[in-house]
């Protein structure tokens, strides 16, 4: 059912009224510990700033970044784009590998497992394969898709997403239809015991209600999240960023008495542990993004919302276009002398001053199954890291539109195993400077999430940037 979120959150308690991130960080910079965050897609760091973040998960780079002592570590693994039993392996080699650079670099960690806050993922997989792997089953598995940047709350146990003014249940978006994660279930207490295909019922499912943050406060979170048994899932509602501010103190006050907890969670929760601001703008100076040479857009999302916002970016008729036709992509035999003739013709527009974007055709190729499907996926996105391989001339910064896309094109197109959140230029949508070892060092990299913004945000990143 539709409801108007003005009017659903005027029906809510209102919100507690201490400020709890003072009390969050001190807390957190005296536990010495630092927030590890495997991200299954690189638009987890959309709430972050100043903060590394790793495409690589060798144990000497891991070891080297704990020995600075952050208070956060982004590690991209990009386990969306694989089939379940691969990202569990993966997931198992960087989990292994992160406990030996915990132990070598004589520093504590918790652990987030980031996914998308439209329920798309590998769950409980990947979560459970974390668990093994740090020794952690007993640990309570806190569920927080609440990204309150992107309008995505959580109540009454309903994950609900913000669209026109209305607050429309997941299972009733595009999203619920994903031809690899779909699922039937916007309440999240039966979309576990759907994921978990039965094993985990819905009634075993805990969940801490808007009514215990906003009138019990930190105390009473503690003791529901006391009260979970080992292994269970527990839900956090929230419809602020106070209320994850309280659930936060919550888990800080069980975990003093012998809690154990692992989160799976959107990107709001992830600086808010840490007793940081979430969602902290990102404002380029024009010194930063100063060149002579035209900026680069690579779309790969083919989501309706990225659609639209694609649409509006050519309308403004300043960005020299190139379609990849992902039906001749999935058929040719000729694909490296295809991507070499655009990497050709991106060079020379943007030598000229031109700006490019280079995206696919929107007709969604599917396959029969999902593992096919993300074959598909990772053929496409092959052939992008491809052009961006060919191109020579610097943009003056790149935007890379969707996960699996942004995240090939940084690791694998810019040769990149390190970067540095700078923050989000418009809600939800980070800037990344890539490490002076990628190909194109220290360039603005902007991580665009395929389900973020109106139709206008692409066009308007791309104008902030261009100053």
């Amino acid at each position: 059912m539709v409801v108007n979120v003005h009017q659903k959150m005027a029906q809510l308690p209102t919100n507690y009224p201490e400020d709890m991130l003072v009390s969050i960080r001190e807390a957190f910079s005296k536990s010495g510990k630092t927030i590890i965050v495997l991200d299954d897609d690189p638009t987890g760091t959309q709430t972050c700033y100043d903060v590394p973040v790793l495409t690589s998960w060798r144990v000497e780079l891991i070891t080297e970044e704990l020995k600075k002592k952050p208070s956060i570590l982004f590690i991209l693994t990009n386990s969306r784009s694989l089939p379940e039993q691969e990202a569990v392996e993966l997931i198992e080699e960087i989990g292994t590998n992160v406990q030996q650079a915990a132990t070598d670099s004589a520093r504590e960690i918790v652990v987030i497992s980031r996914s998308d806050s439209t329920l798309r993922g590998h769950f409980p997989a990947e979560v459970e394969a974390i668990a093994r792997t740090l020794a952690i089953e007993d640990a309570v598995i806190v569920l927080v898709p609440a990204f309150i940047e992107g309008g995505r709350f959580t109540l009454d146990d309903v994950h609900y997403l913000v669209e026109n003014e209305e607050l429309v249940p997941v299972s009733d978006t595009p999203f619920a239809k994903d031809v690899v994660f779909g699922y039937k279930n916007s309440n999240l207490k039966l979309w576990v015991e759907e994921k978990t295909r039965g094993r985990i019922k819905a009634s075993d499912v805990k969940s801490v209600s808007i009514d215990d943050i906003r009138k019990g406060g930190p105390e009473v979170v503690g003791d529901k999240l006391n009260a979970c048994a080992r292994g269970s899932v527990c839900i956090i509602n929230a419809a602020s960023y106070r209320d994850l501010e309280v659930a936060v103190m919550g888990l800080l006050v069980a975990e003093k008495s012998g809690k154990k907890f692992l989160y799976r969670s959107s990107a709001t929760l992830v600086p808010i542990r840490a007793g940081m601001e979430s969602g902290k703008p990102f404002v380029p100076q024009i010194e930063d993004v100063e060149s002579p040479t035209g900026s680069l857009v690579l779309v790969g999302s083919h989501v309706p919302k990225t659609t639209g916002q694609l649409n509006v970016l050519l309308a403004t008729g300043i960005y020299q276009s190139i379609e990849v036709n992902v039906g001749e992509v999935l058929h040719s035999t000729e694909l490296v002398s295809k991507a070499e003739a655009i990497s050709r013709q991106a060079d020379q527009w943007l030598v000229s001053g031109e700006n490019v974007v280079i995206h696919t055709s929107r007709k969604l190729e599917v396959g029969q199954d999902t593992k096919s499907s993300l074959t598909i996926n990772a053929l496409v996105s092959d052939f992008l890291v491809n052009i961006l391989n060919g191109i020579s001339v610097r943009p003056q910064f790149i935007v890379a539109k969707g996960g699996i896309t942004s995240s090939d094109l940084a690791s694998k197109g810019l040769s990149a195993e390190k970067a540095l959140v700078l923050g989000p230029i418009i809600p939800g949508v980070p800037v990344w400077q890539m490490d002076v070892k990628s190909k194109f060092p220290g360039i603005m990299y902007v991580v665009f999430p395929g389900n973020v913004g109106d139709e206008t945000a692409l066009a308007e990143v791309c104008w902030k940037l261009r100053g």
